[in-house]
């Protein structure tokens, strides 16, 4: 009898272990903030909007103190930045790549949850071949420096890419890496490998639509409906075009060696409007992506490629960023307005059921405008919010994994003696 209650018991903590997984404790979403604006809500006030979302962690794109400071116990992991701009001094003088520690990290955390420092943003297809030189020095020296501090095993240091670093992505088992990138990839590749970072890249559908405008293809972009598009090599059936891209780097990535290198999407998104000859921006599309994404990451499914778990991804963005230049696409990524309100809902808030999200596309406009690149990224390196799962299927609990060996420890004895 003893046994037959303990068995059933052992069957109810599983079930509640598999309950707890709640899509709130998820720390694979996360959302970018960019502040190329003149009317940002002030960073007390972000964080508090933050911890009302599902959001784990937040991207920044500089180490702006006053930010950094606000999210200081909230538990959120926060990703900041060296700017473009610091990567020749960063490079060539390690006390300044002290300093830049010094400053930016030491003050704040652990209270601040700094997880991650990149040193540059898409530096490899900036075309500057000063800064593509001096990158992999710059990250070397702001490891260096993380390490004399004593946090070099707690704060991970990489750096971003866009898309254009890869010159073939279809299919995706065939995707490399340009090869007049090779060799200066497989540097920070190896820093990678060898710290344990992540390599990041930033695909957006979005761009890659502007270059193909057919309504097929934009269900394949939105996670929609659509017949798929097979691999020739695999004979994998793609059903979304996210799934693909973020293959194509792990095709690349293998096929240079480095298997064991994950995969961070720094930087995807949708804007909600744009120009009158731009394809693809609208509400409705913007919210089938981020909330359909969402719920493609929350389910845990993950790529052909990488199945059974979901890839780091940041949405961009958090905010609109009135002082972005470029198309008017450029000014309309923001999850959130500056008033704190949602531009569109996607059932970000922890207090707020989800809503339904659209089953059919909206109607692309007539006229496409090519991107610079294959799948381009924003013109400025600025953040956007990222959303959790539109869809969850029903409530969940986040509980510290000690409470619940606790409960095994003694529920264990207590069931034995009955």
């Amino acid at each position: 009898m003893a046994t037959l209650r303990f068995a059933t018991a052992f069957v109810f903590l599983l079930s509640l272990l598999r309950s707890i997984k709640v899509s709130k404790c998820q720390s694979f979403i996360g959302i970018n903030y960019g502040q190329v604006a003149d009317n940002l809500p002030p960073p007390s006030e972000t964080a508090k909007l933050l911890q009302s979302t599902s959001f784990e962690k937040v991207r920044l794109y500089g180490a702006d103190p006053a930010m950094i400071k606000a999210l200081a116990n909230t538990g959120i992991g926060i990703v900041i930045g060296a700017s473009n701009g610091d990567i020749p001094a960063l490079a060539s003088d390690p006390n300044f790549a002290k300093s830049w520690i010094n400053s930016n990290v030491i003050p704040f955390y652990p209270a601040s949850k700094i997880i991650l420092i990149n040193v540059g943003n898409e530096i490899m297809t900036s075309n500057d071949q000063n800064l593509m030189n001096q990158l992999l020095p710059a990250v070397q020296n702001v490891q260096n420096a993380l390490n004399e501090a004593s946090l070099g095993g707690k704060i991970k240091v990489s750096t971003v890419h866009s898309m254009a670093v890869l010159r073939q992505s279809e299919p995706p088992s065939a995707g490399m890496f340009h090869p007049n990138l090779v060799q200066m990839l497989k540097g920070l590749l190896s820093f990678n490998n060898a710290t344990g970072s992540p390599f990041e890249i930033n695909p957006y559908p979005y761009f890659a639509y502007g270059s193909d405008p057919r309504p097929e293809t934009l269900n394949y972009c939105l996670f929609q409906p659509n017949p798929g598009r097979v691999d020739s090599n695999t004979n994998i059936k793609y059903t979304n075009m996210f799934d693909a891209q973020v293959d194509a780097v792990r095709s690349a990535l293998n096929a240079m060696g480095f298997k064991d290198v994950e995969i961070v999407v720094a930087e995807t998104g949708w804007p909600y409007k744009g120009d009158s000859n731009e394809v693809g921006p609208s509400i409705e599309n913007a919210k089938a992506y981020n909330g359909n994404l969402i719920a493609h990451l929350r389910s845990m499914v993950g790529t052909p490629l990488m199945p059974g778990k979901s890839v780091d991804t940041y949405l961009f963005a958090l905010y609109d960023e009135d002082l972005k230049p470029g198309a008017g696409s450029e000014r309309a990524f923001g999850i959130y307005k500056p008033d704190l309100t949602m531009t569109y809902d996607i059932g970000l808030s922890k207090s707020s059921q989800a809503p339904s999200m659209p089953k059919t596309p909206a109607t692309p406009a007539p006229t496409p405008v090519s991107p610079a690149s294959p799948t381009p990224t924003p013109v400025s390196p600025s953040p956007k919010p990222i959303s959790p799962s539109p869809k969850p299927n029903k409530a969940s609990w986040c509980v510290p994994k000690a409470v619940l060996v606790l409960i095994l420890i003694l529920w264990h004895p207590m069931l034995l003696m009955q």
